[in-house]
């Protein structure tokens, strides 16, 4: 038999630290009753609201009458082909601007000279609304996936590239001025401190672009799809249909849920040797 301290359990755990696993085991499942409590709250008070008249059911619609349009969708096949649409766009949207920030962070790093030409324009550009850009894309790439795909990455790309680069600056230079001390060159730097010392940043800035490509792919909809949840969302509105508006914006916040914890997820399996260092 394996021999165990005598302060241990069968796990070879402490006493002090099985009930440190026991009390955040309590506290995560505290933080996922509350958090299922209010999102039952929240669609019971809708109900409860729409059902005496509290507020307009025509107006802001009810969880029963969007249940409803949900299985009407589904029964027709039209709903999955929509939601499909709107998730292709929206995650090749946000893996292109987000590389394509990264890769452009990168660029201007690598050269000090070109950092400071370009500084000033991706400030600009930045400051820009994106959604204006719109009219441009569709003329330019045509009323299509072309078109609602720039929007999604002209969105994402820019303040990604301004995050990564102040992030790629703002690294310890006491640990940079080691390595040239030992005779690094700047690709060796930007390898192995520069780039390894940003990954949470990075993980912050997948964690942003996952709501500004969300937003991005759902304005591009807005403006030239003919499917799509932006689609479905104009659609609504055109015919005064607004259950079909709160049904498109309730999915489109579950999908974006769901993309932000696949995001955290990796957040945890990137960084887990960093929390237990």
């Amino acid at each position: 038999m394996k021999w165990l301290p005598a302060h241990s359990d069968k796990g070879g755990r402490s006493p002090a630290h099985a009930r440190y696993l026991r009390r955040l085991r309590l506290r995560l499942w505290s933080v996922w009753g509350c958090r299922l409590a209010l999102l039952l709250l929240f669609f019971g008070g809708w109900q409860i609201s729409a059902d005496r008249g509290w507020i307009d059911p025509f107006l802001f619609s009810s969880p029963s009458r969007i249940g409803e349009q949900i299985l009407q969708l589904l029964q027709s096949g039209d709903l999955v082909h929509h939601v499909v649409t709107t998730a292709t766009e929206t995650v090749i949207g946000f893996t292109i601007g987000t590389v394509s920030g990264i890769a452009l962070a990168t660029l201007i790093w690598s050269s000090p000279f070109l950092s400071r030409v370009l500084d000033p324009y991706l400030v600009v550009i930045n400051s820009m609304p994106k959604v204006a850009l719109g009219p441009l894309f569709i003329v330019a790439m045509g009323a299509g996936f072309g078109s609602i795909l720039a929007m999604g990455v002209a969105i994402t790309v820019i303040i990604t590239a301004l995050v990564i680069h102040s992030s790629f600056q703002n690294v310890d230079p006491d640990a940079c001025k080691l390595a040239r001390s030992f005779g690094a060159t700047r690709r060796q730097l930007f390898v192995k401190i520069i780039f390894p010392a940003c990954i949470p940043d990075m993980i912050a800035a997948l964690k942003v672009n996952v709501g500004l490509a969300w937003v991005g792919v759902i304005v591009g909809e807005f403006l030239v799809s003919k499917a799509g949840l932006g689609y479905l969302i104009i659609y609504g509105f055109q015919v005064f249909n607004l259950t079909l508006v709160m049904m498109s914006l309730l999915i489109v916040a579950v999908l974006a849920t769901v993309m932000y914890q696949l995001v955290a997820w990796l957040e945890h399996r990137l960084l887990r040797h960093r929390h237990l260092t």
